[in-house]
């Protein structure tokens, strides 16, 4: 059955990538594509939200705006997720 809720988490976490992806690769002055960002905000999400689980990354929560809660999580994920990378690269 193809219904919009199936979908929907897939959309959310692509779009939270891409703009997580992109924060981090902006702050760390990296180059890539859209798909590399994608990629990297995804993973940054799960790194960012699997910190917030153990107690090891504490931001305040906006009420307001989950969104940007996710996203700034994600980002934080990222960008450890790129200095990780950058780190095993050399």
């Amino acid at each position: 059955m193809d219904d919009y809720s199936t979908y929907a988490p897939w959309i959310v976490m692509a779009i939270t990538g891409l703009i997580a992806g992109w924060l981090a690769s902006r702050l760390l002055g990296g180059r890539g594509g859209i798909i590399r960002d994608i990629f990297i905000g995804i993973i940054g999400a799960f790194v960012g939200g699997a910190l917030v689980q153990a107690g090891l990354l504490k931001l305040p929560f906006l009420y307001d705006t989950p969104w940007l809660h996710l996203i700034l999580v994600s980002t934080v994920g990222a960008i450890l997720v790129i200095i990780l990378g950058r780190i095993v690269g050399r």
